[in-house]
């Protein structure tokens, strides 16, 4: 199966042991960008957007996927993030890149911190995306963390590594 977001590919896989899988399933993904974004009051520009796996509306940071042809992840971040919140930041800068699922999945996830961001009033949200912005002061997200505020474990990770970053927690 091949379409412009995934790839599905059956491969034949033989473990350093010699057992044969086959077929070991393979997904292939443009890479994906998520921007913690930071307003200059010490609040997160964050999305709730539908996800139709999960049936539900899930709270999440605005992100995305890398265009083709499409190399820096601080320019796909900043795209992303105007389009999806009419958010812009001051500065943009990469803070680490993890793979989404290295089990099945080609692509990483590029984390970027986008501090001093300011609304501009207007987004360009794409046909078929369904969300809303919200702004909501760390202080009350961080609390929400052990709530289950954030329910997609790499929305998570990347928000904490990006909290890190900036120097806003410790761990």
């Amino acid at each position: 199966m091949r379409n412009r977001h995934l790839n599905l590919d059956a491969e034949v896989v033989e473990t350093r042991s010699g057992a044969v899988l086959d077929p070991y399933w393979v997904m292939s993904y443009p890479d994906w960008v998520l921007v913690v974004a930071l307003t200059p009051d010490d609040r997160l520009v964050l999305v709730r957007q539908w996800r139709q796996g999960a049936r539900t509306w899930v709270l999440e940071p605005p992100g995305g996927v890398m265009d083709e042809g499409e190399a820096d992840p601080c320019a796909t971040a900043e795209r992303e993030l105007r389009e999806e919140t009419g958010y812009v930041a001051a500065t943009l800068r990469l803070v680490g890149s993890i793979w989404s699922d290295p089990a099945h999945n080609t692509n990483r996830i590029h984390i970027v911190l986008a501090e001093g961001a300011t609304d501009t009033g207007a987004h360009d949200r794409e046909a078929g995306e369904e969300l809303e912005t919200v702004i909501m002061p760390l202080a009350e997200a961080l609390a929400g963390v052990a709530r289950g505020l954030f329910v997609h474990a790499m929305h998570l990770g990347g928000l904490l590594l990006g909290l890190q970053a900036a120097g806003r927690i410790r761990f």
